[in-house]
């Protein structure tokens, strides 16, 4: 005698488990599409490179300490070095702007 109520009880909540999972899935597709993040500088150097391009260029801020900057310049530089494929051109530039973070700059600019 319980074995047909617990087989019903068992088919209303399955029934019951899928309407909820298919609401939830179309209110899922239909929230808008959060924006993406840019994590690095797009470009467009300047012919003397600032503090605020050298920062943009490294994805920190403008008054960090030297330890931060020296970690940036390593994870951009590991990501764009010559040996691994990357451009001399923007090796230099971020050389250029660890140097200008650092106060090691010349105002002579980039060798390119």
């Amino acid at each position: 005698m319980a074995t047909p109520f617990i087989a019903g009880v068992a088919v209303a909540a399955t029934a019951l488990a899928g309407r909820y999972g298919i609401q939830a899935w179309q209110a899922f597709k239909a929230r808008p599409p959060r924006p993406r993040i840019k994590k690095f500088y797009d470009g467009g150097f300047q012919p003397t490179m600032t503090k605020r391009e050298a920062a943009l260029i490294l994805g920190i801020r403008e008054n960090v300490p030297a330890e931060k900057v020296k970690e940036a310049h390593r994870k951009v530089m590991v990501a764009n070095h010559p040996d691994a494929g990357g451009s001399h051109f923007l090796a230099s530039k971020i050389n250029e702007a660890k140097d200008v973070m650092l106060g090691k700059t010349k105002n002579s600019g980039s060798a390119f």
